[in-house]
This record gives C-alpha cells, sequence and structure tokens, in this order.
C-alpha cells in the first residue's frame, strides 16, 4: 500500500543523510548539480592560486608545483614534477570523465536525436572554428601561431554554474543546450590535442598503445563488465602513450569509449524480483534485532546490491563514481597548480596587448559569440533544425556569451602548445583568465536581461 506524503514526513530518520534516500534524481539533474558545485570550487581554487603567485607565499608556491615526484620499479622509473603528473597524470581520469559522457551524450542524450542534436553540433563547430580564426590572424607567422587551440574550449563547469545562479530565469532547454555544446565541444578539443599537439611519434611505444587498445575492443565485444580489467590496461595504455609523444590524457578517452553501456539484467525482470527479495526481506524482520544478527535480511540485501549493479549500465555507474572525485578533487587542484600566474600590475596593459593574449582573449568572447549564435543563427534561417523548447534566440546568445568561458581545457591547451615557452604560456593563461571572467559577466548580465522568473 503506498504510503502518504503525511506518513513519509513522519517516518523515523537515525542519521541525517538517510533522507537522501528520500530523494529522486535523473542522472541529468544530478550532472547538472556536481557541474555547478565543481564551478565554485574550480573558482576558489583558481583565485587561491592567484593569491598565492602574487604574494609573500610566490616562493613556496613555485615550490610546491615543481616538486619532484618519482615512481621506481626495478629497472622502470619515471620522474615528473607535480605539475606534469597532474596534468599529464590525473587529467587522464578528466578524460575518461569526459568520454564517459560523450558516449552517454551520444546513445541516449541530447546528441541521440538528430533532430535535437544539430543545433548544438553546430553551434559548438562555429565555436571553435571561428575562435580558432580569429587567434591565428593575430598570431599567424609568429611563434605565438601555435596557440590556436587555445580559444577553442568551453569549461562546462564554469559555464553550467554561471547559467544555473539565474535559476528558474532559465529554461531547463537552455541548459540542456549548453551542456550538449559543451560536450561536442570537449570531443573536438580531444581531437584537436590529438592531432595537433601531438609531440614526434615514438612508433614502438604507439604500436604497443594500438595493441592494449585492441584489447580494451575485446573486453567491450565479449561482455566484460567489472572496471578493474577496464582500468588496468587503460593505465597501460596511459603509459605507452606516454611514451609514444601523444599525449598521455587521450587513454582515458579512449578507455572511457570501451566502457559497455548495456545493462546485464532486464528492467520488468529486475522489478519483479525486487518485489520478491523485499518481500522475504519484510517476513525475515525481527523486531528489535540489529540488522547485523540477521543474516537472512543481510543476504538479502547484498542479493539487491548486486541486482541493482547489474541492472545499471556500468557506463552510467562508472559516470556516476568517478564524477565526484574528478569534480571535487582533480580539477580544482589543475586549477590552482595552473592558474598562480604573477602579475605584474605596471606592465598589465603591455601583457593584455601582446598577441599571444589579445588572441586569446578575441577568441574567447569574440570567436566564440560569433561562432555559436552566428552559425545558430544562419542554420535556424535554413530551416536546419529549430529552437529549443521554451527558449528564444536572445537566450542562444547569451549561452553563445557563457561558451567563452574557457577555463580548464583553454589552460590545457595553453600548457600543450607554449610547453618550454614560458613567457607564452603566462600570456596564454593570462588572457584565458580576463577572457573567461568577461565571457562569464557579460553572458550573465545578457540572459539576466533578457529573462524572466518562472511564475509560481
Amino acid at each position: 500500500m503506498k504510503q502518504s506524503d503525511e506518513q513519509y514526513s513522519k517516518r523515523k530518520y537515525y542519521a541525517p543523510w538517510e533522507k537522501a534516500f528520500d530523494r529522486v534524481v535523473t542522472p541529468f539533474e544530478e550532472f547538472i548539480h556536481r557541474q555547478t558545485t565543481s564551478g565554485f570550487l574550480l573558482m576558489g581554487c583558481a583565485l587561491l592560486a592567484l593569491i598565492a603567485a602574487n604574494s609573500v607565499f610566490a616562493e613556496s608556491y613555485q615550490h610546491f608545483v615543481h616538486t619532484q615526484i618519482g615512481l621506481n620499479v626495478g629497472g622502470w622509473e619515471i620522474e615528473k614534477t607535480l605539475h606534469h603528473w597532474v596534468n599529464d597524470g590525473l587529467m587522464a581520469l578528466f578524460f575518461f570523465v569526459v568520454g564517459l559522457e560523450l558516449k552517454r551524450e551520444i546513445l541516449v542524450g541530447e546528441l541521440a536525436d538528430p533532430k535535437q542534436a544539430i543545433l548544438p553540433i553546430l553551434a559548438a563547430i562555429g565555436g571553435m572554428v571561428i575562435p580558432a580564426l580569429i587567434y591565428y590572424s593575430i598570431n599567424m607567422g609568429t611563434e605565438g601561431e601555435r596557440g590556436w587551440g587555445i580559444p577553442m574550449a568551453t569549461d562546462i563547469a564554469f559555464a553550467i554554474g554561471a547559467l544555473v545562479l539565474l535559476g528558474s530565469r532559465v529554461p531547463k532547454a537552455l541548459i540542456t543546450f549548453l551542456v550538449a555544446l559543451a560536450i561536442v565541444d570537449d570531443l573536438g578539443a580531444v581531437i584537436v590535442i590529438a592531432l595537433f599537439y601531438t609531440e614526434e611519434l615514438m612508433f614502438g611505444p604507439l604500436g604497443i598503445g594500438c595493441v592494449l587498445f585492441a584489447v580494451l575492443v575485446l573486453f567491450n565485444v565479449v561482455g566484460i563488465r567489472k572496471p578493474l580489467p577496464y582500468f588496468l590496461i587503460g593505465g597501460l595504455l596511459w603509459f605507452a602513450l606516454l611514451k609514444s609523444g601523444v599525449h598521455a590524457t587521450l587513454a582515458g578517452v579512449l578507455t572511457a569509449l570501451m566502457i559497455p553501456a548495456r545493462p546485464k539484467y532486464d528492467p520488468v525482470l529486475f522489478s519483479q524480483r525486487v518485489k520478491e527479495l523485499i518481500a522475504r526481506f519484510d517476513k525475515s524482520y525481527r523486531p528489535g534485532e540489529s540488522i547485523m544478527k540477521n543474516e537472512a535480511q543481510q543476504a538479502i540485501v547484498q542479493t539487491l546490491e548486486d541486482g541493482v549493479h547489474a541492472v545499471e549500465p556500468p557506463l552510467q555507474r562508472l559516470e556516476h563514481s568517478m564524477h565526484m572525485p574528478v569534480a571535487f578533487l582533480i580539477i580544482p587542484l589543475f586549477a590552482f597548480i595552473n592558474a598562480g600566474i604573477p602579475i605584474d600590475f605596471s606592465s598589465l596593459g603591455e601583457t593584455l596587448s601582446h598577441p599571444v593574449a589579445l588572441g586569446v582573449i578575441a577568441g574567447l568572447l569574440l570567436g566564440k559569440f560569433i561562432g555559436v549564435a552566428g552559425v545558430s543563427w544562419v542554420a535556424l534561417k535554413l530551416g536546419l533544425c529549430r529552437l529549443p523548447e521554451g527558449t528564444t534566440f536572445a537566450q542562444i546568445a547569451g549561452v553563445a556569451l557563457l561558451s567563452g568561458i574557457g577555463f580548464t581545457m583553454s589552460i590545457f591547451v595553453a600548457e600543450l602548445g607554449f610547453a618550454g615557452q614560458p613567457e607564452y604560456l603566462l600570456m596564454a593563461k593570462t588572457g584565458v583568465l580576463v577572457g573567461s571572467l568577461v565571457a562569464g559577466v557579460a553572458g550573465y548580465m545578457w540572459l539576466l536581461t533578457c529573462t524572466k522568473p518562472a511564475k509560481s
């Protein structure tokens, strides 16, 4: 018999976190919540890094960032700074989650339906190509031209955080549009990194990497569902790519794409089995006795847990479990390690007018706006697609401004493009911070003026 809301409100809880069992949220709602929280945490870590790099702690901060950390097993040795371990190692887990999100979106998300997907796909392509062209036109023929990929990316956590701040003013379809756009944007960034920001290739390790990827494909085909084999081979793939010259973080994406997306149990049979187990669980209950003393209930709970894991696709389960450590630990750590830029306010004007900084800022602000809003407008006029339900083109234009928040991926590409060129890297990071800040404020203010709170 279904309990009433009043009965639920009178339920006895032994701990505050037990109430979480009553909250049922969709995977998309959970994704948005975590991205929003991650965006604020990211902002705090970036600000903390800037303060550290421009205070009496500057020397200690630089010493921390460049701390040497090595692994030595027999004759095998690898030693890198903390900066490199974060950018080349931990960020592989970030790209793993990106790969999981991308696969989910293609299979069942906004990119699964061609009619819904075409607008964010076209907008994302415009938002990558136009910023790159603007940057390249400013830096063409100079050593700074290698940074053309920096203003192409959108930081999904920051962008969604800014959008969610508007609350009920923003229709859900607009958030969905931004998520789909950012996912395609991430895919574009991965392709650019693989094709254009790869060092000199070492074909021996690359061949080993191809064999390891084939093993991952085999795991998927034969239906291996446990995550451990994928992580073990994925770790070896990371090391092979690290030695091959291809950026090692791509191992995260390649591994994620091979994670199975099909459940083991049929949902209808699972539902029937759960009802049977719950009935047995209730019959096994003995008043006043802890479940730790009730072996029958313990066995039923374990069976339920195994069944839940079997009916949930490994892709969804891993995305759920990996998103929190990546969003709340790895990305904030990346921000703290990479955003510590020493700022000389006496020469700030000269820095911002440097072709590299100017190219990044112009790409993130003008390029993203023209690319996303302009291509969307053309596509709508040609009848290739339609606006998401409940949205206006003015709101799409606001999202185009927010897409100029490039932070995480832009800084990552800058690190690749200007490795060994600290002056250009400083200019690029300064451009990313300034461009992302202006884009976020401008996008927020734009949407604030063209949206109205939803009527209760």
